[in-house]
């Protein structure tokens, strides 16, 4: 695990990003996170999210979205959406349909935590969604060991064939983890090696966060006084 502090948070909310590419473990990292604090204390929101919709696209169209580019993201939404919970506005989470590759009617209501952790390939790229966090976390996994995880879930979960799977990983999910997601690491205060199987490094990660908890807890009570 490489690590070099960022600014302190100026508040008592701690928000955390979360990135790396498909496959790298990052959900098993969000989850010890959840695990190591007090119940009820985090919020998690998942940038897969915030997709823009596509409503007012035919369905042919939309089932060519690339899923792995900046331009299908939503940003300034996302980017608001965790200004709000800053200070302390719940919001309505959008919800997002593979299925129809658009965004749902339905959303999901997000009260504010004392630590919100933002989560997705492209957690880091956004300059704005970035100057929102006090702790940027990058899960590095090497390229074949994320294609074995992507081929497994995507063939149990969705039925994907293999020829497909391998197909996307060469021509859309390498190049655009080359051109967009791996650069986004320079901008990381935490680089966890080999994901969500770095034990030592994760629990090295949730001391530092436990700790930056508790000081935000002091600073709340001192402010109360």
């Amino acid at each position: 695990m490489y690590f070099c502090p960022s600014n302190q948070p100026t508040n008592t909310m701690l928000i955390i990003g979360i990135a790396g590419g498909t496959g790298s473990g990052k959900t098993t990292v969000v989850r010890k996170i959840v695990e190591s604090l007090p119940a009820n204390a985090v919020a998690v929101i998942p940038q897969d999210s915030y997709y823009k919709h596509q409503w007012d696209v035919p369905e042919e169209r939309r089932k060519l979205t690339n899923f792995d580019h900046p331009n299908a993201f939503d940003w300034p939404l996302l980017t608001h959406q965790i200004e709000q919970l800053r200070h302390g506005v719940a919001i309505e989470q959008p919800t997002y349909s593979y299925l129809t590759c658009t965004r749902c009617k339905e959303t999901i209501h997000v009260e504010p935590r004392d630590v919100i952790i933002v989560e997705g390939i492209m957690a880091l790229y956004d300059r704005d969604l970035r100057e929102q966090m006090d702790l940027k976390i990058f899960v590095d996994t090497c390229p074949d060991e994320r294609l074995l995880r992507v081929i497994e879930r995507d063939i149990a979960e969705r039925g994907h064939p293999l020829e497909m799977l391998i197909d996307k990983y060469r021509n859309v999910l390498k190049p655009m983890h080359d051109e967009f997601i791996e650069p986004s690491k320079q901008h990381a205060d935490i680089i966890i090696p080999n994901g969500g199987d770095n034990t030592r490094a994760i629990a090295m990660m949730q001391q530092y966060i436990r700790s930056a908890f508790r000081e935000q807890e002091v600073r709340a009570a001192f402010s109360a006084k």
